[in-house]
């Protein structure tokens, strides 16, 4: 499944980085989400908060900022950098 990418338009709101073990910071969560800047924070799409679990536990269903599970994978650290990114 692709992530839509965040449009300046959708990044409005205020950011507030998803902590560490929870969905947002999963590979196996499909909401929107970017790497921020310094490359080590993810900053999920506040107007798309929720995304579904992809192959995970809770496969299926819509996870928001808040939900954690015990097969957490580090969504940063499987995924290389967009080249535009750095």
């Amino acid at each position: 499944m692709t992530v839509p990418a965040v449009t300046s338009a959708s990044r409005s709101a205020p950011v507030q980085p998803a902590e560490t073990g929870r969905c947002p910071t999963c590979k196996r969560w499909g909401g929107v989400r970017i790497r921020a800047e310094d490359g080590t924070t993810l900053l999920p799409d506040p107007q798309r908060l929720n995304g579904p679990c992809l192959e995970g536990p809770w496969h299926g269903n819509l996870r928001g900022p808040r939900n954690a599970c015990g097969q957490w994978i580090d969504w940063l650290a499987a995924k290389p950098p967009p080249a535009d990114m750095g």
